[in-house]
């Protein structure tokens, strides 16, 4: 039996202090997983800071005011959200500067098991990752973008 508190068994422990990531941003509009997926890629050491946004029109009217230095290295965007979702967000992202769609990695998280929705996220350029909620140690360890 191991020795290591539950929580950090799955959540996990960044005790290097090494970030994969500088800036990461959540959007989603269920606060619990942000919380629960801010504490994950804080203690697995995938970003230093991460921000979280319960709305996308929100999340892209900073992302469109942003300084370079201060967008996002990863976006995680779940699809399905009230007035804009995952793939509305996508359509107005697209029309941003160049240099913001390679600044910002999106990953794109669900719930959903739609053959539809993973075929419509495989086909978006903007997309680098389509993964199931929830997020989980061993996940984010895998994740390169």
């Amino acid at each position: 039996m191991s020795s290591q508190p539950l929580n950090q068994s799955i959540i996990g422990s960044n005790t290097s202090g090494s970030f994969k990531y500088s800036k990461v941003l959540l959007i989603d509009d269920n606060s619990l997983d942000n919380f629960v997926n801010k504490k994950l890629l804080e203690s697995n050491g995938f970003a230093e800071n991460v921000s979280a946004y319960q709305s996308a029109l929100e999340a892209l009217d900073f992302i469109k005011k942003a300084k370079q230095s201060e967008l996002p290295d990863v976006i995680f965007l779940d699809i399905n959200m009230p007035e804009m979702d995952g793939f509305e967000f996508l359509d107005a992202f697209a029309l941003l500067f160049e240099t913001t769609h390679q600044q910002c990695k999106i990953i794109m998280l669900s719930t959903s098991d739609s053959f539809k929705d993973l075929n419509r996220a495989n086909k978006n350029s903007l997309i680098k990752k389509f993964l199931n909620k929830p997020l989980t140690a061993q996940t984010i360890q895998a994740i390169n973008v």
